[in-house]
């Protein structure tokens, strides 16, 4: 086993250790660049080790201005610190991504908040729970297919305008088909509740492409309604007729 050795100032640390990255605050939602301070988990004055890899924690802090909170992660690494460690977020304990909007459905709301509680506990299990509300939303929509992957396929092939997807969620729905690669699974609805490898990253990426179609499903389309009635309501008070 190697000798123990505490790690100094983060600084010392290889740049992909350091952060510097995007990410999302758990406690109030906003994106910054992350200030990750990783340090070797000491015990004694000796770093505890597991196997040939070192325990490591690291810790951010939100610059938002009314946040200002505390995210602590544990990890391991391999003493030679030549790959990145793995890393999960133990505080907060599950992962604070904002309220569902009220015009999302129960069902698939249920499906998303699980998805984000377990995401620091088990990346897979999160993007397992997100392809099912993923589908539930398809469905809902008239998508529906022999499994996921070919139910993506016939919302990507929308061809009514009103219906289809804004180009930029376009390329993120389709990118998801291709984490776990669980294209490559094509049974029934088994497909969307198998525990398949993912990355965290991929895991959170797909929280962050269900909440964009929240918006384009529900909150979008309830908007539209809610401002076309308020015209309608003004041209009736006008003697006018309604908007088509």
């Amino acid at each position: 086993m190697p000798t123990a050795k505490a790690i100094g100032h983060w600084s010392e640390l290889p740049q992909f250790l350091r952060g510097g990255e995007k990410m999302i605050c758990p406690h109030c939602g906003i994106h910054f660049h992350d200030n990750w301070d990783t340090r070797a988990v000491v015990r004694g004055g000796q770093e505890l080790v597991l196997g040939s890899n070192r325990w490591l924690y690291r810790t951010a802090i939100c610059p938002g201005q009314d946040c200002g909170r505390l995210t602590i992660e544990l990890g391991t690494a391999p003493y030679q610190l030549l790959v990145a460690g793995a890393f999960w977020q133990v505080f907060p304990a599950g992962a604070n991504r904002g309220p569902v909007p009220n015009e999302v459905p129960q069902k698939i709301a249920q499906d998303y908040i699980e998805a984000c509680n377990v995401l620091a506990i088990s990346p897979k299990a999160s993007a397992a729970l997100s392809r099912r509300c993923l589908q539930h939303m398809l469905r809902d929509h008239g998508y529906k297919a022999r499994d996921l992957a070919h139910e993506i396929d016939l919302l990507l092939a929308e061809s009514d305008p009103r219906r289809a997807l804004p180009i930029r969620l376009r390329t993120t729905i389709d990118t998801i088909r291709h984490f776990g690669n669980f294209a490559a699974h094509p049974s029934e609805d088994r497909a969307t509740l198998e525990v398949i490898a993912v990355e965290p990253e991929e895991a959170e990426w797909c929280l962050e492409t269900i909440e964009e179609l929240f918006q384009h499903f529900y909150v979008g389309p309830a908007v539209a309604q809610a401002k076309k009635a308020a015209l309608n309501a003004k041209l009736a008070s006008s003697g006018k007729p309604p908007a088509k």
